[in-house]
């Protein structure tokens, strides 16, 4: 018996991570990882004052992600499937965004130390669309600290993931541009979505 599937899902603020997780979900039969995001005690501090609670925000992600994803660690061949609206890599990522060359130092050598302790996933999918839909979904769902989003933070966050996953090889990569896929009002996405995880994590029906 082969041990549980587990899939990733990544991309940038407001790309639609939550909305696919939800509809992914019933398809695999699977158990949600979610990441925490409104019980981060300095993200509102971060949107006010970045450089000051940059630091703070960014250790605090990492510590409750990893501590979500050493639960992986432990899942057995009769748990569930695992679906999972992050991957600790995106913490690096807003890290190098954000971090003053100092505390980034710092923070490398902490995220180090936890990166070969975490499962990878048998597939990632990574998400990514327009800048326009992107602050267009930021703004529908309202959350207080995102009110007034900055355009350029958001434009070098893409440009990061984009140069990211350019290079990414360390699992298999399922890159989709969400700008025009509506997996809200049908379900054909999803199931094309879901064969081709299948596909590259080898669990495809002959």
């Amino acid at each position: 018996m082969s041990r549980p599937l587990y899939v990733a899902i990544e991309g940038p603020i407001g790309v639609g991570k939550t909305t696919l997780v939800a509809k992914l979900r019933e398809r695999m039969q699977a158990r949600l990882v979610l990441e925490v995001v409104e019980e981060n005690p300095f993200l509102p501090l971060f949107y006010q004052d970045k450089e000051r609670y940059a630091f703070q925000t960014q250790l605090f992600f990492l510590m409750s992600r990893f501590g979500q994803q050493q639960e992986l660690v432990q899942a057995d061949l009769f748990a569930p499937n695992t679906l999972a609206d992050y991957h600790l890599l995106k913490d690096r990522i807003f890290a190098q965004l954000t971090l003053k060359a100092d505390e980034l130092a710092l923070y490398e050598r902490v995220y180090t130390s936890l990166e070969t302790q975490i499962l990878q996933p048998d597939v990632l999918i990574y998400l990514h669309a327009d800048i326009e839909a992107l602050l267009a979904r930021i703004q529908r769902r309202g959350r207080p600290f995102e009110a007034d989003f900055d355009v350029g933070y958001l434009r070098a966050l893409c440009e990061m993931y984009t140069h990211y996953f350019a290079h990414y090889r360390t699992t298999p990569l399922l890159a989709l541009d969400t700008t025009e896929i509506n997996y809200v009002a049908s379900d054909d996405p999803i199931e094309r979505i879901f064969a081709e995880v299948l596909r590259l994590s080898g669990r495809a029906e002959n």
